[in-house]
């Protein structure tokens, strides 16, 4: 990972993600998103790792529409990042994978 460059790298960017990273605790997330983001901004947000999750399942199109109401197009868009992005998904996910076991 030491080598990535984001096309969005900025002090600002850097900063927001600082932000992110001072949360201690699922509490504090809430807080700070339900600050930051609107609710359906979140709602996009979570239901695009539910789609990555479903994903690496080897899940379907159609049940991932039909159990997370995405549409084809975000699935689509998750399925290339997952394939071809920069690792982001993958890296959460094999995270969040480990602490479940």
């Amino acid at each position: 990972m030491s080598n990535y460059e984001s096309k969005l790298k900025s002090e600002d960017m850097d900063y927001f993600f600082e932000a992110i990273l001072s949360l201690e605790n699922i509490e504090e997330c809430y807080r700070f998103f339900e600050d930051v983001a609107t609710i359906n901004e979140i709602k996009a947000l979570v239901q695009r790792l539910q789609v990555a999750a479903m994903l690496k399942e080897k899940k379907t199109y159609t049940e991932i529409a039909n159990d997370t109401g995405a549409s084809t197009a975000t699935i689509s868009r998750v399925n290339r990042c997952l394939n071809y992005g920069s690792d982001g998904y993958n890296t959460v996910l094999e995270r969040l994978n480990k602490k479940d076991k």
